[in-house]
């Protein structure tokens, strides 16, 4: 396996820092337009629920005996 055709002497860290942010940001739009997509509306709007699912029921108010 050769890898004559990448010239590692242009891979500088300044190019390779390079890739990696436009790496990083390409990924952080990917995920961005995934999760404002329309299509992922219902399951964030299900998943917004979810902190409220575990709280008890209100009991209801004691009524006033003598």
């Amino acid at each position: 396996m050769s890898f004559e055709f990448i010239d590692i002497g242009a891979l500088d860290i300044g190019t390779i820092r390079g890739i990696g942010t436009a790496l990083v940001l390409l990924s952080f739009v990917c995920v961005t337009l995934w999760a404002y997509s329309g299509k992922r509306r219902a399951a964030f709007d299900q998943a917004a629920l979810l902190p409220f699912a575990d709280e008890p029921k209100l009991a209801a108010p004691r009524s006033k005996t003598p």
